[in-house]
């Protein structure tokens, strides 16, 4: 068997989806490993370091594709080099099946098995698999980097003998994965944090991190069976944004970071929301990529209204690509070891397995 990954286009995606310490463990499995010359260089894995794991390096991409059983990448490849798969290879990565629905419709029909990482179930066997949790983790880290970059004054309180700095204050607009690890930073870094989710089972998450949970009157828990949040009502998101509307008057920094899978972002911080922050405040919106949680968000721009920035980016983990690629590699190489059958050689698509019933673009 043999698994093979070819570089992503890196005006886009810097990140890879085998490093040079997983090439190691699928050799170990028993594949052979195959992969476009110079794949890591741009983040210090060269050539070397992969072939003194036992891959193989070419140069001739459509022979890569070509001679794969298991094609591994970031996201759905070119049309061009879609064009190259053929029947029973296996496309793995995040796929996104939401956009890209008349592709993945046409790899189908070619016979192609296409699993996308990010419909991976919420259950404990599938933890070390989770890519959406350990990408999600690395990005709210950054995302509160990069606010506090932008933030024109210090994040901790600081008394002086000229005077006290009081602490910068944080909300932080949705407690998944990402929003409880920008908690976390935040806290970590001095900063008064809040935070605010649709799902109520996040309260305690929040406030064991040393955030202040905002709690919406007469909330219900807008929770998934999967653990995602869902729409909320009418009459929800009007008393958040009363609520929302009054915290921002006294808050620094906004981390957003509230998606529903395969639908736009919510809307969440209006006009008269932004109008009302103290000029200097920044807003750094995770959710930029599919439309952003607030009215002026756009991808990849800082968009200034009245002092405030507002900041989006297109793919936030290019700026962590090592840290991103080793912990996606890891997820990837855990999700192939299950569809794996050792013993007799080949991928069992097993869809008893809810890993692989789940992942599985039928």
């Amino acid at each position: 068997m043999r698994i093979v990954s070819v570089s992503e286009n890196r005006n886009v995606e810097k990140r890879v989806a085998v490093t040079p310490e997983i090439a190691k463990k699928y050799v170990s499995l028993g594949f052979e490993v195959l992969i476009s010359k110079n794949y890591g260089t741009h983040l210090g894995f060269n050539d070397s370091s992969y072939q003194s794991q036992g891959v193989v390096i070419e140069d001739n991409e459509r022979n890569i594709i070509e001679k794969g059983d298991i094609i591994i990448q970031l996201s759905l490849p070119s049309d061009e080099k879609l064009s190259m798969l053929k029947e029973n290879q296996s496309l793995i990565g995040v796929l996104d099946p939401y956009s890209n629905k008349d592709k993945l419709e046409n790899l189908i029909k070619k016979k192609i098995n296409n699993f996308s990482l990010e419909l991976l179930p919420r259950i404990t066997r599938a933890q070390s698999m989770d890519i959406l949790s350990s990408q999600a983790n690395l990005a709210g880290y950054k995302a509160v980097i990069e606010s506090f970059a932008y933030f024109e004054k210090a994040i901790p309180m600081m008394m002086t003998a000229a005077g006290t700095i009081p602490a910068a204050k944080v909300l932080v607009v949705g407690a998944g994965v990402a929003g409880l690890q920008a908690i976390a930073t935040a806290k970590r870094m001095g900063a008064i944090v809040f935070a605010t989710d649709v799902r109520l089972s996040s309260k305690e998450q929040v406030e064991s991190l040393g955030g202040k949970f905002l709690v919406v009157d007469g909330a219900e828990n807008l929770e998934t069976e999967g653990g995602y949040a869902k729409e909320a009502s009418d009459d929800f998101k009007k008393k958040q944004e009363d609520l929302l509307a009054e915290t921002l008057k006294k808050i620094d920094i906004v981390i957003c970071t509230a998606l529903i899978p395969g639908k736009k972002a919510p809307k969440i911080i209006k006009e008269k929301m932004i109008e009302n922050m103290n000029s200097g405040s920044v807003i750094y919106d995770l959710a930029a990529i599919q439309g952003g949680n607030t009215v002026y968000t756009e991808a990849d721009k800082i968009i200034d209204k009245n002092g405030v920035k507002i900041m989006g980016e297109t793919n936030i983990l290019n700026k962590l690509p090592t840290s991103a690629s080793n912990l996606y590699a890891k997820n990837v190489f855990n999700f192939v070891s299950n569809l794996y059958d050792k013993k007799n050689n080949k991928i069992n698509i097993n869809l008893e397995d809810e890993i692989i019933n789940k992942t599985l673009i039928k």
